[in-house]
């Protein structure tokens, strides 16, 4: 037996907190059993599910290969084209923003009116967003880049802060010393330590935005959406099933890249 194991055996067992918490994890799992209706599952939603998943083995390969402005590659190219400069947008905002909301940086009230701030970005879904913008600049890819850019403020926001929070200050106090300037020391001081980590965020959150610009499509922002719903509510499964699958295989490759980038950031 290693000294780990007897270390752990050693431990004092604390029956009545895991007793507790076990109860109340099934009380809750019971409450939330509760709320699902398996009586709405009838005959034709179940038809429904096998028109889906048999349209995903038959799908339009003219809509999935051709070049139109209709078809499934156009579509997608869209898509990415929202979620990456929705993502710029964001990311840009999101410094300075950062930098207020950084009580290491800015004075402590500055700080906590900007999270303040942040925090009321980050409450509001990304659909009421995208409706808001449909009426501002109307139905299109616009709406949805500045949807995306907005939901991404809160986040990226958040993460950029803590990182500034925990930047090492002794490198700027050195430099201090030594007479460097303001401009100076943000870029030989603290942009080197920021950049990997404020990059990864960046690209993690291009990798969510993916998502969330195939789903703003559904309220007409622009994207794979809106198709994907209308094919739905007139039962083109096979037009469904192609829309799917250029989802799908699209949202893998972003993901194995963003990893793939990321990865090397942090070694870096």
């Amino acid at each position: 037996m290693t000294n780990v194991e007897k270390q752990l055996l050693a431990s004092p067992r604390n029956h009545r907190y895991v007793l507790t918490v076990t109860v109340v994890v099934l009380a809750l799992f019971a409450w939330s059993l509760a709320a699902v209706n398996l009586q709405d599952i009838n005959q034709g939603g179940l038809q429904i599910a096998g028109n889906i998943i048999k349209g995903l083995f038959n799908p339009d390969l003219d809509l999935l290969f051709n070049v139109s402005k209709q078809s499934v590659l156009y579509l997608l190219v869209e898509t990415v084209a929202i979620a990456f400069l929705g993502t710029i947008v964001g990311a840009v905002l999101s410094v300075p923003l950062a930098f207020l909301a950084a009580s290491n940086i800015v004075p402590k009230p500055v700080a906590w009116l900007t999270r303040l701030l942040l925090i009321v970005i980050r409450t509001i879904p990304a659909l009421v967003y995208g409706l808001m913008f449909i009426r501002v600049s109307g139905p299109g890819p616009f709406a949805g880049v500045l949807t995306v850019g907005l939901t991404s403020i809160g986040m990226l926001s958040k993460l950029y802060v803590d990182a500034i929070e925990e930047l090492d200050t002794k490198v700027l106090e050195s430099m201090t010393s030594i007479g460097c300037s303001s401009f100076e020391k943000i870029r030989y001081g603290i942009f080197p330590q920021l950049l990997s980590i404020f990059l990864s965020v960046t690209i993690y959150r291009f990798d969510m935005n993916m998502r969330e610009a195939s789903i703003l499509g559904l309220v007409g922002a622009g994207g794979i959406g809106a198709p994907l719903i209308f094919a739905m509510n007139s039962y083109k499964w096979n037009q469904v099933g192609s829309i799917l699958i250029g989802l799908v295989i699209l949202i893998l490759l972003i993901e194995w890249m963003s990893n793939r980038l990321r990865s090397k950031l942090v070694k870096g």
